[in-house]
């Protein structure tokens, strides 16, 4: 698999001493199953770090799947015996390596166990062992990926003559694996996923052993078998050594243990509950029921009672987002709900539902008043022309759920479910007097309300979007202390004012409910906490508000959906010397992660893919006009990566979920990729008149982006998935098409004004490399800050630049060569 936007072009290669030989040999099936198996590989490893640690060290999965393939670049570029190797050879032992490392690999990361909180605790033995460990697992992780580098190298520098077709070979092998890898992670799970892509290099390794007859048949036979007889009975594997934090899963204790595309289900009995933990963390449960609603009194003492008490009497019509194991619906036909839209996003869960655990749980979803539906609950809602009394978001807050269904957490699912955009949402789908209620768990409610806090703060500028002058009568928090949770909070948002008597029912009930506490409701004395006093403040003194409030939470949008995003990454960076005094994951971790991250990609980006050209620095100092070159290469890899990102955000709410937005995005735009690198053979020596159309064309695709997608998208919800899926593909057709038109070109300019081809190819591959890998990090980080808009002007400003350094490096040279 070639990185993004590297190596896209029909670069002159200067041959091997071996350039002679298996010139009938095309590789094109070598190369299609080297990049099949490497994405296979990089998205079912995101998977596995989100469950073993948490979703947002899956970023390093990226960054280090692109730095291994990098490196296997210049590996070809300064070994010299690599250049005088035959190419069948280094295809046999670089796909022979590359499985065994696979295979290994999976063993070292699965037995390493660490605690990624006490990474923190600077200058302790605790710290640099858990540091060390995480080094460990990061190195099993990087050397997967080497060997995929090396057989694309070798390949686009020994068959020029058709680089074209090799690189739509590659693409294409990527995108096919994209588009199968959601369903092999839900069918077979990651990691015989893994282990299958380690077997399929190994095939590979052994096709050509067999082709030439090479004494690596014997081997590679028994790493194949190997290989696929513990993908096909993965059960032999150790199980994964959990972060010091998660629940350590043992399937000898758990009823049920199954992986899905969005996370990793234990389901572990407990009295008269199934338990139910996602990627290692208490997710949500199922409750053991006879099917008789006179058994479940126990919800007028419970939290659940609070909507209902709202509403003051039984809702016609009612939605649950995020329905989980049915506990809402046990609450909700208690209290004689006459019809629920329940809506669970998860597969497993659902299944568990239905099916697995349908007599434990009373069969409710075959209840007459259910309708338990299998989807994302954005996209349900705005698909619904009716409207409900009630729409309910019970906590469906699991952070292994949020992200860990995108390759690098880059769309974080479920946040989507708290924007400004979500609530006015489900506004325009309530009736009249209809309610919303939300409800979350708190770590610690009493000294950082943030959640709770962020919601209301998204709440309030909802309302005022939608007309509402004054938005304190419009909102009733309620906290209650929770042995799970900390503290549940309880916000019930209306469109029309509380009236004297609702708001008196819910006091009414709060006080049955032990541990519960009246935090804000218009009209009445709350809990004077940050709650209280956000919808105490006036709308011109909000700013000044948040700017002193000690964490961010300020309200969340669908161009900016991090609703888990607290800290500031200003304040994050001056105390990223001071250690983690506490276990709330919540403040700062991810932020630091993300930083800490972006300066480990930087540092060994440099290390592995720019250093090593210090090897052949004598032929280094005769090319010309490298620094341009290198600009124009980490402008192509960034703004390639920022462009992507941003596709996949814009598309998770049409689509209806969040993993077709990743499979269907990555696969449209690799493939369309690989066609625009076909394409530019036809124009490639005209650089210089074509760029700025090709400029020209990503401008507008970046106007439409911006400004037509979502409401065309939105329009269009109701179409029928499949067409869905066709329409997306269109929108992103144009854009690959371009993208993949760029290195070409650059590779066809650099390739004129130099002899030293060959060290250009490489120098494109590695500062390419260098600049994905940052990026992966970097673009996350820039959204968080600012925003997928600004992300997606950044990439297409990121072109602009490309456009005028490709120019630059097109003019003649007329006195010698220059930096």
């Amino acid at each position: 698999m070639a990185m993004p936007g590297s190596m896209q072009g029909e670069p002159t290669v200067g041959e091997s001493v071996a350039a002679g030989e298996g010139r009938r040999q095309s590789y094109y099936v070598e190369i299609f199953a080297v990049s099949f198996a490497a994405l296979l590989l990089e998205i079912s490893y995101t998977r596995i770090i989100s469950f073993k640690l948490f979703y947002y060290y899956t970023y390093l999965v990226i960054g280090l799947a692109l730095l291994g393939i990098g490196t296997g670049g210049v590996i070809v570029a300064i070994s010299k015996r690599v250049q005088r190797a035959e190419t069948e050879a280094i295809l046999a032992w670089a796909t022979l390596v590359g499985g065994l490392s696979v295979g290994l690999g999976y063993l070292v990361i699965a037995v390493t166990k660490l605690d990624t909180i006490a990474i923190w605790d600077y200058g302790t033995r605790t710290s640099f062992a858990n540091l060390a460990r995480l080094v460990l697992i990061c190195v099993a992780l990087f050397a997967s990926f080497v060997s995929v580098g090396v057989v694309v190298a070798v390949l686009f520098a020994r068959r020029t003559e058709s680089i074209g077709r090799l690189y739509f070979a590659d693409l294409l092998g990527a995108g096919l694996a994209c588009a199968i890898v959601v369903s092999l992670l839900g069918w077979i799970g990651p990691p015989s996923t893994i282990l299958l892509a380690g077997a399929l290099l190994g095939v590979v390794g052994l096709r050509i052993a067999l082709r030439t007859r090479s004494r690596l048949v014997g081997p590679a036979v028994g790493l194949v078998l190997v290989l696929a007889i513990v993908a096909v009975w993965p059960r032999v594997l150790p199980e994964q050594k959990l972060e010091a934090s998660k629940q350590q899963a043992d399937v000898s204790d758990a009823t049920f243990s199954s992986w899905s595309p969005l996370f990793r289900i234990d389901v572990y009995p407990a009295l008269g509950v199934q338990l139910l933990f996602h990627d290692g963390l208490l997710g949500s449960e199922i409750d053991a029921w006879d099917g008789d609603v006179g058994t479940l009194g126990r919800f007028d003492s419970d939290p659940r009672a609070l909507p209902f008490a709202a509403l003051g009497e039984a809702p016609r019509d009612e939605l649950i987002i995020g329905a989980a194991g049915g506990h809402e619906v046990l609450a909700s036909l208690y209290f004689d709900a006459a019809h629920i839209d329940a809506v669970e996003l998860n597969p497993v869960t659902y299944d568990l539902v239905t099916e697995r655990y349908a007599d434990y749980a009373g069969n409710i979803a075959d209840h007459p008043a259910v309708n338990y539906v299998r989807d994302e609950g954005r996209s349900f809602l705005a698909r619904q022309d009716g409207r409900y009394d009630l729409v309910w978001y019970p906590a469906p807050d699991s952070y292994s759920a949020t992200n860990a269904a995108t390759a690098g957490a880059f769309v974080l699912s479920e946040s989507y479910l708290y924007t400004s955009e979500a609530i006015q949402d489900t506004m325009d789908h309530l009736n009249d007097g209809g309610l919303l209620a939300a409800q979350f768990g708190e770590y610690d409610y009493a000294r950082r309300p943030n959640r709770t806090t962020r919601y209301v703060a998204t709440a309030r500028a909802a309302l005022r979007d939608l007309g509402v002058a004054h938005t304190r009568g419009h909102i009733i928090v309620i906290t209650t202390e929770d042995v799970i949770a900390g503290t549940l909070a309880t916000v019930l948002v209306k469109k029309a004012p509380f009236t004297e008597a609702e708001i008196q029912r819910v006091v009414s009930t709060a006080s049955t409910i032990p541990g519960s506490v009246l935090a804000a409701a218009p009209g009445a004395s709350g809990d004077g906490g940050p709650v209280e006093q956000l919808l105490r403040t006036p709308t011109s003194q909000l700013d000044d508000w948040y700017a002193h409030y000690p964490y961010d939470v300020r309200p969340v949008t669908d161009d900016r959906p991090f609703f888990w995003h607290f800290s500031q990454f200003d304040d994050v960076i001056s105390q990223f010397g001071d250690p983690i005094i506490n276990n709330d994951r919540e403040i700062a971790v991810g932020e630091r992660v993300l930083v800490l991250l972006l300066l480990v990609a930087t540092v060994l980006a440099a290390l592995f893919l720019i250093l090593p050209f210090f090897a052949i620095r004598d032929r280094w100092r005769a090319l010309p006009r490298k620094a341009t070159s290198a600009a124009y290469f980490a402008v192509l890899g960034l703004g390639f990566i920022f462009f992507e990102i941003t596709l996949i955000q814009r598309l998770t709410l049409f689509l209806g979920y969040p993993t077709y937005s990743l499979t269907v995005t990555l696969m449209s735009v690799l493939l369309f990729t690989g066609i625009g690198a076909l394409l530019s053979g036809r124009y490639r020596e005209r650089p210089e008149r074509v760029a700025p159309i090709l400029l020209g064309v990503l401008a507008a695709l970046t106007v439409f982006y911006l400004f037509a997608l979502v409401p065309l998208t939105d329009g269009l919800l109701t179409l029928p998935l499949v067409l869905r899926f066709a329409f997306a593909i269109a929108v992103i057709a144009p854009l690959g098409i371009c993208l993949g038109a760029f290195m070409p070109l650059g590779l066809g300019s650099v390739s004129r004004i130099s002899d030293g081809s060959s060290e250009y190819v490489a120098w494109g591959w590695a500062v390419n490399g260098f600049a994905s890998v940052v990026g992966s990090v970097a673009s996350t980080i820039l959204a968080i800050a600012f925003g997928f808009q600004v992300v997606l002007l950044v990439a297409l400003a990121l072109y602009v630049v490309a456009v005028i350094l490709l120019r630059r490096i097109g003019r003649p040279i007329s006195v010698g060569p220059a930096g």
